[in-house]
């Protein structure tokens, strides 16, 4: 009798479990990252850049409930941990990982509060769906990124850490599959880099979907999509709700030469978003050519 009612609950135990991870309903939420200072910037460094970091500022309601523990996001970590922290305190957060929702933000977010939970230098333990809950934004103070490039991705690794042969090995490997980024001045949220063929310029625009897709078709009808000599408007993908143009360029040339470029191309397409009138029959057919030209995300 005592081994059926013991069968029993751990039957209703089971029952129980289930239950509550049924309750566990995935969302998906087309920008993830609206409402927060350089929204295009947060897409770019999550589908954009290798290795980059950005300190981020916590709420006061935070800061008085975990104490002011500095906050560090990257656009990978380790094994793309979604966090982790460092037995001074510090927290790192993954922008780039492998487990995701159908809302960056909150994944975002739960890995956050998990690494402020943990005890500093402990592993952070993450849920693959994080259920209903706060946002990035309502965790972080509205500052811009101040973001830092770097050449590979010894900037999350500590002195005695990269004295470890293993990590050091691995390390290596990882900073070998990095293609040399830099981030342009001529416009936010636009980076080129190298790859073995030739170069790419790729720019998230801030501006709405369907307004950035007249503008390039403007363009586009115009003649005016490339960034000069030798270059090709190879197309756009879209990432979190923004479009994404992309140019091939010629192999050579650093990122410096391409400033100018892009300044005055980021000029024709204020002046086209600006254009109130209705796209024309040309721009239209420009319209349905850069549709049909979208590019896979990376």
């Amino acid at each position: 009798m005592a081994e059926a009612s013991s069968n029993n609950a751990e039957a209703d135990g089971q029952r129980s479990a289930k239950e509550k991870r049924q309750k566990v309903r995935d969302v998906f939420v087309p920008r993830p990252f609206e409402g927060l200072a350089d929204e295009a910037e947060w897409i770019a460094l999550r589908e954009l850049v290798p290795a980059a970091s950005a300190p981020l500022r916590l709420t006061p309601e935070l800061v008085e409930q975990y104490g002011d523990r500095p906050v560090t996001l990257a656009t990978v970590l380790p094994m793309a941990w979604p966090a982790m922290t460092k037995p001074d305190g510090r927290v790192f957060i993954g922008l780039q990982r492998h487990d995701q929702s159908g809302d960056v933000s909150r994944d975002l977010a739960v890995a956050l509060l998990a690494a402020l939970e943990s005890e500093p230098g402990q592993q952070v333990t993450v849920p693959p769906l994080p259920g209903v809950g706060p946002r990035l934004q309502d965790l972080l103070a509205t500052d811009r990124l101040d973001i830092s490039m770097h050449e590979g991705f010894d900037f999350w690794l500590d002195a005695d850490a990269a004295e470890d042969p293993t990590v050091q090995a691995s390390l290596e490997r990882a900073n070998a599959s990095i293609y040399p980024t830099v981030r342009l001045a001529a416009a936010p949220a636009a980076y080129w880099c190298r790859v073995p063929e030739k170069s790419h310029v790729r720019w998230v625009l801030p501006d709405d979907e369907d307004a950035a897709l007249d503008a390039l078709s403007r363009l586009g009808a115009a003649g005016e999509l490339p960034l000069g000599d030798g270059t090709r408007f190879a197309g756009m993908f879209r990432a979190h709700g923004r479009l994404v143009p992309v140019w091939d360029l010629p192999r050579a040339p650093e990122a410096d030469e391409w400033e100018a470029p892009l300044a005055d191309f980021a000029k024709r397409y204020a002046a086209a978003l600006a254009d109130p009138s209705p796209l024309d029959g040309a721009a239209r057919r420009a319209r349905q050519g850069l549709v049909g030209r979208q590019l896979t995300l990376r």
